[in-house]
């Protein structure tokens, strides 16, 4: 549960029902790791208070269920307690409805959190509130603060409680960190205090309206229900985590205890980047936006690590950050170095990649082309320029190419030449920053020199493998792994190769998927099945596949150890099925089995389109594209071989044919096309 600020989760041990509470800007945010023979007991996200609801249970039995149109998840304990909860949409306020089934039951509600020598913790009573404030200021780069009030809306206080049969308790809680007011505890006690039950249905309003709306942003319709149910559940999932906009959710969103893995940072060499991909395609732009903020807050420190590590203009990032410019994975003693003398440069953990910027790079990337905001191509092009800079310094050419040295495709893998992913991102780079440039009319006297990088970047790598030519991992150095995904990353999230892309690229790129088979990986399944359907891979094979995909993933759509990066995998990829637009070319239906029918409305497109189709025993209608920016329209012809009439705004227009259609379109204009 969540509104993108606050999160919340549950889970039930014998007579103890507790609920997890965090906040997205709630935690230790000090640039140390690895400080004294502790790994993440240092830096990164915490915890913000448990609630605890307590009552002695004869059964220990234990249901949950979530209602993802709006996150309300009700809980069944030992048959007889009903506990229905759910996070405000608009407010940083959390209801929980605790109801008795069949006999009376004594409960206590407690706060409490963590224990940890380095947080403070103070606790009271006011205003028949209780409250709990929790903070971490000594030895940090940025204090941080957060509180929760809580108190009985029907009951009288939080102890011994007699629950009885007919009449529910409803606890209103509020949850405020310093970082979104001065003085949380007070806050969270003057809202909680102001709340009654003839207040509650407002919020119960606004949040139902809040989930409409969001679910209204887009939508598409199968005619499977394995699938709706994991596309609509990563939806919901980002939904939920993802709001703040200086704050994004670490890797694993939800935390539970004060330790997550990594610090749940934002781990730059995809798992950060994974559960945004989906994000732009789906038109839930306000979920993609807070993406950025950390990204952009690290230049003063990628600046100094470009200067002082590789000697070069532009910026280098390590392998992990924190928001506001904290380093969560810098190394400040031997913790690491020790054991991995060759990945710690300078403090800064890289494994000897020099990738992280470049990929961190590619959802920005991805909002630009779907929106072409020009407000945003702003805020972004000083972080694109430097990433563009600082390749312009470490590429070395020879003999009329471009070579990249000492960049490690795998974390620690060696001084590796010519990684196929870094060969996929700097194309990337410089496409995006010519891209914007023009757009923005910035820089145009480099754009020559930006192209001819384009022109002689060094070729991807390849080899044989099964008596067939694959993509190799680098030109010298690594050149395969059985596991991890990094020999087809440029095709997907980088974009370096798609069905425009010369036949034999393409038959390499296909007979690379058949080879790593890597549907179901720890690090892989974010990027694979977007490989396989840009490059033209079997489209039922990568059906079948995402359904045994789904078949292994927890109830709550999550796989791996990794947190939420996979959440999207699946709306990611039926999207892409439905409308494909990499390359500001748009194709319907480019990789959907001929036996599935499905529908889509307003699947954000590039070149700022909102497309809406429909295919039905094969035959594709209701084909109707909005224009948001009045940009050029190409599209793949839908009815091959057949003409194409175009109505503007419901007036008939003009009558194309051929395989590629192009066509003018004005600033919010809709189009509708209708075969001959």
């Amino acid at each position: 549960m969540g509104n993108g600020d606050v999160l919340a989760t549950l889970g039930y041990q014998k007579d103890r029902l507790r609920f997890y509470l965090t906040k997205n800007d709630f935690g230790r945010w000090v640039s140390k790791y690895g400080y004294g023979g502790k790994e993440f007991e240092i830096a990164g996200s915490r915890m913000v208070a448990y609630l605890d609801v307590d009552f002695q249970a004869d059964d220990s039995s234990f249901s949950a269920v979530q209602n993802i149109w709006n996150g309300e998840t009700t809980s069944v304990i030992d048959k007889n307690i009903s506990v229905s909860s759910w996070v405000c949409a608009t407010q940083n306020l959390i209801f929980i409805r605790v109801e008795t089934l069949k006999s009376d039951v004594v409960l206590s509600i407690h706060l409490s959190a963590p224990e940890s020598s380095m947080a403070n913790l103070s606790a009271g009573q006011s205003k028949k509130v209780f409250w709990q404030t929790r903070s971490f200021e000594g030895d940090v780069d940025i204090p941080a603060a957060a509180s929760v009030a809580v108190k009985s809306i029907n009951y009288e206080g939080t102890s011994k409680i007699l629950l009885q049969k007919g009449k529910p308790l409803v606890l209103a809680l509020a949850v405020e960190s310093s970082f979104k007011r001065a003085q949380p505890q007070e806050y969270v006690i003057d809202k909680v205090a102001a709340i009654t039950e003839k207040t509650i249905p407002s919020f119960v309003q606004q949040h139902n309206e809040w989930w409409k709306k969001y679910w209204q942003r887009s939508h598409v319709l199968l005619n499977d229900t394995v699938i709706m149910k994991s596309y609509y559940q990563g939806l919901y999932t980002m939904g939920a985590c993802s709001r703040d906009m200086d704050f994004p959710p670490g890797i694993f969103g939800w935390i539970t205890d004060d330790i997550p893995a990594w610090n749940n940072d934002y781990h730059l060499n995809y798992n950060f980047e994974a559960p945004f991909y989906a994000l732009c395609a789906a038109n839930r732009l306000q979920q993609a936006l807070p993406y950025d903020a950390p990204i952009l807050a690290f230049m003063r420190r990628g600046k100094w690590y470009a200067q002082n590590v590789t000697h070069t203009r532009g910026v280098l990032y390590p392998v992990g950050i924190g928001p506001r410019g904290v380093e969560v994975t810098r190394q400040i003693d031997t913790f690491y170095k020790h054991d991995h003398p060759n990945d710690i440069e300078k403090g800064g953990m890289f494994w000897q990649q020099r990738s992280n910027a470049a990929y961190a790079l590619l959802n920005m990337g991805r909002y630009w082309y779907s929106t072409y905001d020009m407000n945003y191509a702003k805020k972004i092009y000083p972080y694109a320029l430097s990433v563009a800079e600082f390749w312009e310094d470490y590429l070395k050419y020879e003999d009329g190419r471009y070579v990249i040295y000492n960049d490690a495709i795998h974390e620690g893998s060696g001084h590796d030449m010519n990684p196929v992913l870094s060969l996929g991102l700097v194309r990337y780079v410089f496409s995006l920053i010519i891209d914007v440039s023009n757009a923005l009319h910035l820089n145009e006297n480099k754009i020559g020199s930006w192209k001819n990088i384009l022109d002689h970047i060094s070729q991807f790598p390849t080899q044989i493998r099964n008596g067939k030519k694959v993509f190799r991992y680098t030109e010298k150095g690594m050149d395969w792994y059985q596991g991890n995904g990094l020999g087809i990353q440029h095709i997907y999230p980088a974009d370096a190769i798609t069905l425009d892309s010369n036949t034999e690229l393409l038959t390499t790129a296909r007979n690379t998927i058949d080879e790593m088979q890597r549907w179901v990986d720890n690090n892989t399944s974010s990027s694979f099945f977007m490989a396989a359907i840009r490059v033209g891979y079997n489209a039922d094979t990568i059906y079948d596949k995402l359904h045994s995909f789904i078949n292994i993933t927890r109830p709550n759509g999550f796989f791996t150890v990794h947190g939420i990066e996979n959440s999207c995998i699946v709306a990611n990829a039926i999207d892409e099925m439905l409308c494909m637009s990499v390359g500001n070319v748009i194709r319907l239906f480019p990789s959907l089995p001929d036996k599935v029918d499905a529908s889509f409305y307003k699947l954000r497109a590039y070149g700022a389109f909102l497309v809406s189709a429909k295919r039905e025993a094969g035959i594709v209608s209701h084909v109707k594209i909005i224009s948001e920016k009045g940009r050029p329209l190409i599209l793949i012809n839908p009815w091959a071989g057949r003409r194409v009439k175009i109505v503007r705004s419901g007036k008939p227009g003009q009558t194309l044919a051929g395989d590629r259609l192009v066509i003018a379109t004005k600033e919010n204009e809709t189009i509708q096309l209708i075969p001959e």
